[in-house]
């Protein structure tokens, strides 16, 4: 199993996560985050005022999924993420040795 972390812009949760469902995803986690990469914040107005914001909100996406549909779900990310301008994101993929449901005690696939 993997683990596929993906950081996107805000409007953009609304078309990955449509693309995810329809593609058979059947849950993932969203958690809002603030961060900056080679984009390094950007600058605003305010009241005549001008100032950096240096950590840019985006959202973190995280989806648990069997090794053979990694590759599916990150494309679907990709193609309903993608603007073409810089800031659009990484996705970030990791081994997951062991799911657990608190719940019912079930592991791995069937915890899923």
């Amino acid at each position: 199993m993997k683990k596929v972390e993906a950081i996107i812009r805000p409007f953009k949760l609304d078309e990955v996560k449509i693309a995810l469902v329809n593609a058979g995803v059947v849950g993932m986690t969203v958690s809002e985050v603030r961060g900056f990469g080679r984009q390094k914040g950007q600058t605003e107005r305010y009241r005549g005022s001008e100032y950096t914001v240096e950590f840019l909100q985006k959202l973190k996406l995280e989806i648990v999924t069997e090794d053979d549909q990694v590759d599916l779900v990150t494309e679907k990310i990709i193609s309903a993420a993608q603007t073409g301008e810089i800031g659009d994101g990484k996705i970030f993929v990791y081994p997951v040795n062991e799911i657990i449901r608190i719940r019912t005690g079930e592991k791995n696939l069937e915890a899923i």
